[in-house]
């Protein structure tokens, strides 16, 4: 992530963002510092490349959830109150 956001002249805050918003449409961003929310916009603006995404998640190993993520599999799906 370091590198591509020095590649790219932006924070990795944005790169990770603009990642981000390439899987979800609004997600949730907790921001504490006006930077925060600077660097959220600018996420907004930020597309990557299919290289860049591709590059991005090529390290990506997919694991088993745990926890309360494994608590909220498929069988509790329809359960929604």
């Amino acid at each position: 992530m370091a590198e591509l956001a020095h590649k790219r002249g932006v924070s990795m805050t944005e790169i990770s963002l603009a990642w981000l918003l390439t899987k979800v449409t609004a997600p949730v961003v907790g921001a504490t510092k006006f930077s925060h929310v600077e660097g959220a916009a600018k996420a907004v603006e930020l597309e990557l490349t299919q290289d860049e995404i591709s590059y991005l998640e090529e390290l990506y190993v997919p694991h088993a959830l745990v926890g309360v993520m494994a608590q909220n599999g498929k069988q509790k799906a329809g359960n929604v109150v």
